[in-house]
């Protein structure tokens, strides 16, 4: 059951707010992870307090620097239940993890960071990790 949208809407906030869409359908998915061939980022995003102290700041320190992906986007797991289901079609060989950090290339999976590698970490070393990516693939 998801939590009342006006707990949620400050969570939202945080990436929004740094730039990123969010991704509410099924079939705002489709439009961008199903069309789109600049590096995308997917932020599932989660109420979890992992993704408050750790996974949003990251993805937030992981941005300032000189690579990143082109196209920033989220989705919020437990709240746009069917729009993080068909994300998670799209992520593939790896299970249902959130938070979450997705780096699409060309329209295919580049990069994905897992919960197990938010949990517990500090936000500068989740970042850290980040930047290697985007340097990598953006």
């Amino acid at each position: 059951m998801p939590y009342p949208e006006m707990m949620v809407t400050p969570m939202r906030q945080d990436l929004v707010r740094i730039g990123f869409t969010e991704l509410r359908t099924p079939e705002d998915v489709d439009a961008v992870l199903g069309e789109e061939k600049r590096t995308t980022l997917v932020a599932v995003n989660s109420i979890c307090g992992c993704a408050a102290a750790m996974m949003r700041p990251a993805v937030f320190l992981s941005l300032q620097g000189e690579h990143k992906p082109e196209v920033l986007t989220t989705v919020f797991a437990g709240q746009d239940m069917e729009a993080t289901d068909r994300t998670r079609d799209y992520i593939t060989g790896y299970p249902p993890s959130s938070p979450s950090i997705a780096l699409f290339k060309d329209g295919e999976l580049a990069y994905f960071m897992e919960r197990h590698q938010i949990e517990g970490r500090y936000p500068e070393d989740i970042a850290a990790d980040l930047r290697a990516a985007y340097e990598e693939h953006c």
